[in-house]
């Protein structure tokens, strides 16, 4: 791993910490809108996209919690844990809604304010999983670049959110969003093991449990 001078290393884990507030900030807010709108409108796709907004505060909850101790390496892999597990719920969540949407054949009725929302979920998303990922590398947190592929994957629900909304209004399409969903849902489960076994980014969780560096993906 790279060394970094203590002043580099304060910043960007002072940088990490402005992320996660900004990041739980944003999904609180996101959560409430999308469970409210999505009760109104009888929409499960909505519904599923808030509570996989409270995953992702728990996801960046983990690594502000992490960041928040004098030596953040000392928590790393209690908050990787955490945040894989929140792989798994979220993934969870989302199937089990999108086979509750597909068993029922719910037709969700028009929602502005769900279109909205996913509008600008997926461009506030994208900028935050970004910066905390090039952070996290450069300052090798594996937790912190599982939490933006956490960030990312709720990027992508943005976008199956806005698809699938779009599609019901404008066609009737109401099985095309939970359908997209479960595709999401299996990418998340992915990136859960991937975390769980500290493949997010290698070097430090390989320097806790002893094992030699050996990263693949330029995070090193």
């Amino acid at each position: 791993m790279t060394s970094l001078a203590t002043g580099r290393r304060a910043l960007l884990e002072r940088r990490i910490r402005w992320i996660v507030a900004a990041t739980i900030a944003y999904n609180v807010v996101e959560a409430g809108v999308a469970l409210a709108a999505g009760r109104i409108a009888s929409s499960s796709a909505l519904v599923g996209f808030g509570l996989d907004s409270v995953v992702e505060v728990l996801s960046a909850a983990a690594v502000a919690w992490q960041f928040s101790a004098p030596d953040p390496h000392t928590r790393e892999r209690a908050a990787i844990r955490t945040i894989a597990l929140s792989f798994f719920g979220l993934a969870a969540f989302v199937t089990v809604d999108a086979v509750r949407t597909v068993v029922a054949a719910a037709e969700p009725e028009h929602s502005t304010v769900g279109i909205v929302l996913a509008v600008v979920s997926l461009a506030v998303m994208p900028i935050l999983s970004w910066v905390e990922r090039r952070t996290g590398r450069e300052l090798g947190s594996a937790s912190a670049v599982a939490d933006s592929r956490q960030t990312l994957i709720c990027t992508y629900l943005s976008a199956v959110l806005l698809v699938g909304l779009v599609l019901n209004s404008a066609l009737g399409w109401w099985w095309a969003d939970p359908v997209a969903a479960v595709v999401i849902a299996g990418f998340a489960v992915r990136e859960g093991i991937e975390a769980w076994k500290g493949e997010a980014c290698c070097t430090p969780v390989s320097r806790l449990v002893g094992d030699e560096p050996h990263c693949t993906d330029g995070c090193c």
